[in-house]
């Protein structure tokens, strides 16, 4: 068994020197190569809620029980692939497979045409992909990254993913436009997107992998971490706060059903949410640095649950909407790299990309669940009422984790 036996600082308040300004060459190059990525996932994201519910008339229900599989069915191997790329030494190799991957589940999604359960088959595939990618790249990152500048280094990585999520929604609608609405030309355009994503990687990353040799890195190296109190509990709080966390599908379809957006508009939602993430990714994840990476977390969470309110409260109107998808940034700004971040000093430069895969497959199975039981109190109660429940759940586990402070400087 491999383990750091000394407790690593929290660096959710991080040390005091100075925080280099310049960004690593190598968190760039991944920057790029997810934003490219991005662009391709999100062309299907952006029309994929619109193909499964109007399209081929899934009740809410089916497609929480669809959407979840999409968030969580990755969730074993994601703590695989966190494991093989540290065992392995090949954080890049196992990072470039995940790519890969998804780029080929894109055209899967042309051979599934309308059968549920194909589509539901390469949905997890394309997830599988994610999750073998997401450990060992989130390691690069931290790992050519000085410690103290890990909030603002994920920062500029999410916010150059971002640029992707921005520009995806719009290179659907104008395929979708030029194809006259063929769902297959935008599945197809997508999969080209993603191999110059996964060429980019090949030749613009470099690796970066643990100094620990193959034979120090236990088989166990997951179960070991979680007997770290530290990463242990914020493994926990993270996985809480998932299984209270609406997804994004269901936000952008409540908004839809409240306002009655229009079908052709609908691909544009995800837009303002990314907006905001872009042009906060950066500066919350530098203050998350300098004032602590767990209450950025949890400030993030609440923002959420404002969003929530905000799409079905007592009040209605457009500019409700616009607040609500401005908040649901703020959202993703303060919680995807601040928790990265946050749980980096807490695993040994060896089994980062482990430690990274165990906290996002407690994410990921949480979130998996709580878009079924969403999916669910949407279709017994009606939209408003889940919403109401949903946003009381994630207020009451906020106050909770921010009384508990599982991360302690």
């Amino acid at each position: 068994m491999y383990i750091a036996a000394s407790r690593a600082p929290d660096l959710a308040t991080t040390d005091r020197r100075a925080v280099p300004r310049r960004v690593p060459a190598n968190v760039l190059a991944l920057g790029l190569v997810s934003l490219v990525t991005d662009v391709s996932s999100e062309m299907v994201t952006a029309v994929l809620p619109l193909y499964l519910v109007l399209g081929l008339g899934l009740n809410p229900l089916q497609f929480g029980l669809l959407d979840g599989l999409y968030a969580g069915a990755t969730a074993v191997v994601r703590v695989l692939g966190g494991h093989l790329a540290d065992r392995w030494r090949r954080l890049k190799a196992v990072a470039g497979v995940g790519y890969g991957l998804s780029a080929v589940c894109k055209l899967g999604l042309l051979a599934a045409g309308s059968s549920v359960a194909a589509i539901g088959v390469v949905l997890a595939a394309d997830r599988t992909g994610k999750g073998l990618r997401t450990g060992p790249r989130d390691a690069l990152i931290s790992l050519s990254s000085d410690p103290a500048a890990l909030g603002r280094s994920f920062g500029v990585h999410r916010a150059m993913d971002t640029v992707g999520a921005l520009l995806g929604p719009v290179a659907a609608m104008g395929v979708l436009a030029a194809s006259l609405g063929s769902y297959p030309s935008v599945f197809f355009t997508s999969f080209c997107v993603a191999a110059v994503g996964v060429l980019l990687l090949v030749l613009f990353v470099k690796d970066r992998p643990g100094s620990a040799d193959r034979a120090a890195v236990s088989p166990r190296a997951a179960l070991d971490l979680l007997r770290l109190r530290d990463f242990r509990r914020i493994t926990l709080w993270a996985a809480a706060l998932g299984l209270v966390t609406v997804g994004d599908a269901f936000l952008y379809l409540a908004l839809q059903r409240r306002w009655d957006v229009p079908v052709a508009w609908f691909p544009l939602l995800p837009l303002g949410t990314a907006a905001v993430y872009l042009l906060l990714a950066v500066p919350i994840g530098a203050l998350a640095d300098r004032v602590g990476r767990w209450p950025v977390f949890l400030g993030g969470h609440a923002a959420l649950g404002a969003a929530l309110v905000a799409v079905c409260g007592p009040v209605s109107g457009p500019g409700l909407a616009m607040l609500a998808l401005a908040l649901h940034g703020v959202f993703y700004a303060a919680t995807d790299g601040v928790l990265m971040a946050a749980a980096g000093p807490l695993v040994p430069p060896e089994l980062r990309s482990t430690g990274f895969a165990v906290v996002q497959t407690g994410q990921a199975v949480a979130r998996m669940a709580s878009s079924v039981l969403f999916g669910l109190s949407w279709t017994l109660w009606g939209l408003r009422p889940a919403v109401v429940v949903a946003a009381g759940l994630l207020a009451a586990v906020v106050l909770a984790a921010a009384v508990v402070r599982p991360v302690r400087s």
